[in-house]
């Protein structure tokens, strides 16, 4: 499918005793993170089952990359699963993203869930024209509280409660759910409507120039990282604007870069270096959103039609699914 196509397949919601199936397709995690993510989501009325390698350990991997290619196929390929939920990031999805088949997956598409270096399965599945969904992984269902907003907000989503009768953490509108939050000094303010798309950015990054890079055109791009220093994050942004990608936008999420020290390498705090160079642009841009390596993650369904509005007091951001 084209991957410029404005309107991705979006997976069917879930019903109860559907079945879900978690994988660990980059770094290897805990096994008391799967036993607790299955618990949260049996807890939901749906039936998890690991995959082979799930708990898997191969140097820093979750099992060579023959295994995880496997169990990520073999979940793609299941007619009965609805969710492919990743455990967890850290590195090694890029070994997977050209070896993948969609045949079957066309057939019965699911949810991809998970973040960070998810992000390059994200693009994969993108690229294929399907959404995903950016969102907490194993270890926030497992220690978060049962109050967890951003637990709850991904309950929704995945199960279509979208209604302001059933919604217990997102706000649902006519069109479909809604997010606020502050506003940034830094913001530049504006309303733009287009597809949302982005993740870490490290990893985008490393996707740039091949076929899994995402089309700028049309889209409200979303960045966030984790233990990266200012001038790497920095130089990374200079490679979108020298390579045309920022001036194409039709807006910009800055999410929360994190684990780093603001030592003022570039001369001022990095998101005020990051305004700088963007603030030629006249399409919205936002600072500080919600959604990284964070407590409060907030699920983004990657391939959704958006509304982001920028103004003086907060920010909104409208998926728009009906």
């Amino acid at each position: 499918m084209d991957s410029n196509m404005n309107s991705l397949i979006f997976p069917s919601f879930l019903q109860e005793g559907d079945k879900v199936i978690l994988i660990s397709p980059s770094s290897k995690i805990d096994k008391t993170f799967l036993r607790g993510a299955k618990q949260r989501l049996q807890s939901w009325g749906l039936k998890p089952v690991l995959a082979s390698h799930a708990g898997s350990s191969c140097g820093r991997y979750a099992g060579s990359i023959a295994q995880r290619l496997a169990d990520l196929q073999k979940a793609m390929d299941d007619e009965e699963a609805k969710v492919i939920f990743c455990s967890r990031g850290g590195y090694g999805a890029v070994h997977l993203v050209d070896k993948l088949d969609f045949t079957r997956f066309s057939e019965h598409p699911k949810w991809l869930v998970g973040f960070s270096d998810i992000t390059a399965l994200h693009n994969t599945f993108q690229k294929n024209g399907f959404a995903s969904l950016h969102a907490p992984m194993a270890r926030h269902l497992t220690v978060e509280a049962d109050d967890d907003f951003c637990t709850h907000a991904l309950k929704d989503i995945l199960l279509g409660h979208l209604t302001a009768e059933s919604a217990e953490a997102v706000e649902a509108t006519s069109e479909g759910f809604r997010y606020r939050c502050p506003s940034h000094k830094l913001n530049h303010r504006g309303e733009a409507t287009g597809i949302l798309r982005g993740g870490n950015l490290s990893v985008f990054y490393g996707l740039r120039g091949t076929v899994w890079d995402i089309p700028p055109e049309g889209s409200i791009l979303f960045i966030e990282d984790v233990g990266e220093r200012p001038h790497a994050v920095e130089r990374m942004m200079y490679n979108l604007k020298l390579g045309g990608v920022l001036e194409r936008l039709s807006g910009l999420v800055i999410g929360q870069f994190t684990e780093y020290e603001e030592n003022c390498s570039l001369g001022k705090p990095l998101y005020g270096a990051i305004a700088d160079l963007v603030k030629e642009y006249d399409y919205p841009v936002c600072f500080d959103f919600p959604v990284g390596h964070v407590t409060r993650n907030l699920p983004l369904i990657n391939g959704a039609e958006v509304r982001l509005r920028t103004d003086r007091k907060e920010v909104t951001l409208d998926f728009i699914l009906a």
